[in-house]
């Protein structure tokens, strides 16, 4: 058993079934924890609850924020609580600079005003070693979801991946392990090479247009409006779409619905198809990136310390 956190306060704020499982396992490695959030749920032994985020804020080294972050208004989604969490200005001016506010995905104003208030803001989406892991419950969960949609078995389906990502390369791999032929949708030339070296058809995205008619299910990840109206003019009307990019995601849904195209959207897929695999996937990254960040705020707060005697 590690005890690696021995000694360090973590508040976990909200989230939904993957906190179940991450609690005990920073608790493993030597962490007190405090939930906000939680009342609702199974008691977690060794695990303190506070009745606000505000409480919290400074009694403790570092904040772990859900992978999804906030909504538009700072509500943070808590699946075990009946009262709303706001990480609104109040709470931001309350946490010291100490302490590293860890999250998933941060909005362009969250990011403005923790940089403006010197908050030291972890933004832990874009981490390779996030992402590629929580890729593999996001694979199963879309082709679950595709299962359950179409009509037609995933083996031999022209299955479309929209993007060559960490997600899209795994999202291809397991469609083709299925005997899906899969045709892979890319910018970059060494994409489109490593797509056919791999046995996939190859697409530029230029040429998308031309060759999404033939699509059976298409799955997106790009975060961007990929399937706008024109681009789904040219779909086959009783394809599938599975869209697994950011909300919200990169499919004109209403047009879809108006053209009689089935259009799905699946953020947060690790969280719902695979709580406990995610709750362990982030076990075993964030007690690195807090020891990480916790340490260089320790040796910038020394060298300020330094730098103030020599002045006295």
């Amino acid at each position: 058993m590690s005890a690696g956190l021995k000694g360090i306060r973590l508040a976990v704020i909200g989230g939904d079934d993957r906190e179940l499982y991450l609690i005990p396992e920073l608790q493993k490695q030597g962490a007190y924890i405090v939930g906000v959030g939680f009342e609702n749920a199974s008691p977690i032994s060794g695990m303190a609850l506070a009745p606000s985020l505000l409480d919290v804020v400074g009694q403790v080294d570092a904040l772990l924020f859900p992978m999804f972050g906030t909504d538009e208004r700072g509500v943070v989604k808590a699946k075990y609580s009946d009262k709303p969490i706001i990480l609104n200005k109040e709470v931001l001016q309350a946490i010291p600079a100490r302490v590293p506010l860890i999250i998933g995905f941060a909005r362009p104003a969250l990011k403005s005003v923790a940089e403006k208030m010197g908050i030291q803001l972890v933004e832990t989406k874009s981490l390779h070693e996030i992402t590629i892991l929580n890729s593999i419950p996001s694979a199963e969960g879309a082709i679950q979801m595709a299962m359950e949609a179409t009509t037609i078995t995933i083996h031999g389906s022209e299955s479309m991946v929209l993007g060559l990502g960490r997600c899209g390369w795994t999202l291809a791999r397991m469609l083709q392990g299925v005997g899906a032929h899969v045709t892979g949708v890319a910018r970059k030339a060494s994409d489109l090479a490593r797509a056919v070296e791999m046995g996939f058809h190859a697409v530029h995205f230029t040429d998308l247009k031309d060759k999404i008619g033939r699509a059976e299910i298409i799955f997106n990840t790009v975060p961007h409006l990929i399937l706008d109206p024109e681009m789904l003019e040219n779909v086959a009307r009783d394809t599938v779409i599975v869209d697994l990019a950011s909300i919200p995601g990169g499919t004109d849904f209403e047009y879809a619905n108006m053209l009689g195209i089935k259009a799905l959207l699946a953020p947060g897929l690790p969280g719902i198809v695979a709580p406990k695999t995610a709750g362990r996937i982030l076990a075993q990254i964030y007690p690195q990136l807090i020891l990480r960040h916790l340490t260089t705020t320790n040796v910038m707060v020394q060298s300020l310390v330094e730098v103030r005697r020599d002045e006295v």
